[in-house]
């Protein structure tokens, strides 16, 4: 059965008899690379020949324009969740400072549950 379009008769573009400058790079086969190669490093867009991004000031900032859609990353929103994690934090350790109180004055068990020290009353849900 006929695969590449070479075995089917299909000219390529790039076939072996093109005169241009080859990529080269070492494939995971361990052949050298045969796609056309970009002018500027000598590889091709698989191998390292892509743009590497913009390097002005001006270009930086049409990119970050081009990337912010959403705002869920901006400084405010990042302020906003760290002020959230520390009220969450401080939340954490005033229950774990309740939970020592109840536990050293005979209110609350070790494992978290209710003492029957509490007016003979014993735990929701017990028999």
């Amino acid at each position: 059965m006929e695969n590449s379009n070479l075995e089917k008769g299909i000219p390529w573009r790039f076939g072996p008899d093109w005169p241009g400058q080859r990529c080269g790079a070492k494939t995971r086969k361990g052949t050298p690379c045969q796609r056309p190669a970009c002018k500027r490093n000598g590889r091709c867009s698989l191998h390292g020949g892509r743009s590497t991004g913009p390097k002005t000031g001006d270009g930086l900032a049409r990119l970050t324009a081009a990337r912010t859609t959403h705002g869920k990353y901006t400084k405010e929103k990042r302020a906003a969740a760290k002020r959230f994690a520390e009220q969450g934090r401080q939340m954490r350790a005033e229950l774990a400072e309740l939970e020592e109180w109840f536990v050293d004055h005979g209110h609350l068990d070790r494992t978290g549950g209710i003492s029957l020290n509490n007016g003979g009353m014993p735990p929701f849900g017990s028999p």
